[in-house]
């Protein structure tokens, strides 16, 4: 039995690489929530919550507002290992990242990603004396996406399920920064 990539016309598969991979991980994590895991060298149980991405740099970093008290910021104390799992729609824009997190109180970082929506969890505002920053700088990754979005994806899958042909518009590749 075939895989549905040969099946398929044309390439399916582009591995990006350095400023290529950066902007594709901005693309599809830019103020965006993803799960967000830590506890991974363990071999036991990934420890998951949903986290929203405050920036993503042109560099494919992503920051995000975290308290200095919490179990990731102690998860992260003990191994900064983390991956981060994201979900743009119910069909594309899907990508994992694997990095190395950093915490800091940089307080001008802290103002600049503050978001009024975040009094909800840090109450003195943006000079809550919790607040801190994640920094996750990526080690690698890989995207599910289509090519020439949603719309387009949606026609071919349609016209593709009348026809008896396969013709996704997927594109899938490894990252690395």
């Amino acid at each position: 039995m075939d895989s549905i990539n040969k099946n398929q016309d044309g390439t399916h598969k582009e591995n990006l690489s350095n400023a290529e991979a950066a902007k594709k991980i901005k693309e599809l994590a830019n103020k965006n929530t993803c799960f967000f895991c830590t506890n991974l060298a363990t071999g036991t149980k990934l420890n998951t919550r949903p986290m929203s991405v405050q920036k993503v740099d042109d560099e494919g970093n992503l920051y995000f507002l975290s308290a200095k008290d919490s179990h990731k910021n102690r998860d992260i104390a003990v191994n900064p290992k983390v991956q981060l799992f994201f979900q743009g729609s119910a069909h594309s824009d899907f990508l994992t990242l694997y990095g190395t997190a950093t915490i800091s109180d940089d307080k001008a970082l802290i103002k600049e990603l503050w978001e009024p929506l975040a009094k909800a969890w840090f109450t003195e505002g943006e000079n809550d004396p919790r607040i801190s920053v994640i920094k996750i700088a990526s080690d690698g990754g890989y995207y599910w996406d289509n090519k020439h979005g949603n719309a387009i994806a949606l026609l071919k899958v349609a016209a593709g399920a009348l026809i008896g042909k396969t013709m996704d518009d997927s594109i899938e590749g490894a990252l690395k920064v």
